[in-house]
């Protein structure tokens, strides 16, 4: 069995990711604003309506803070740490498929050293300026398998 050729890219778009999570709070506030025109329990509405505006806050907050990451398989593992780090990246793991919408993925790099402290990371990812390295990056993370080597020779 051969392995997939090595394949390394910098992840550095995140607008298609930075639109839904503009659109899904956005519409979510707007569902409870609705219900809170509608409702007779006022302090109820009122608590819901508060936790809803901090996690908005905060899910906004992540989205805007995504920084650039350079993400590497090397025929064995993948990589992925801050771009600084290309080619030398300090976490190796496991890459997942979460969505896929062709134009646009949702991966879960999981660490090798993961715990329930620090399970893994998010990596939204678009083909919108990552052209070049679109087709190679899907047929990598399809295709990416280690190779496993024999116990014994073949003869």
């Amino acid at each position: 069995m051969h392995a997939s050729p090595p394949f390394q890219m910098a992840v550095h778009r995140y607008g298609v990711w930075r639109a839904a999570v503009v659109f899904l709070v956005a519409s979510t506030t707007a569902a409870v604003a609705a219900w809170l025109v509608h409702s007779h329990v006022m302090t109820l509405v009122w608590a819901v309506l508060c936790l809803l505006v901090s996690a908005s806050v905060a899910v906004l907050a992540h989205a805007w803070r995504l920084r650039p990451v350079s993400l590497r398989w090397d025929s064995q593992r993948w990589h992925l740490g801050p771009l600084t780090t290309t080619g030398h990246e300090p976490d190796a793991g496991r890459l997942v498929v979460a969505m896929d919408f062709g134009a646009w993925m949702l991966l879960r790099f999981i660490p090798d050293s993961a715990t329930m402290l620090r399970p893994g990371v998010w990596l939204p990812v678009q083909r919108l300026g990552h052209e070049p390295a679109w087709h190679s990056l899907r047929c990598t993370v399809y295709c990416a398998r280690p190779v496993s080597l024999p116990a014994v020779a073949p003869f």
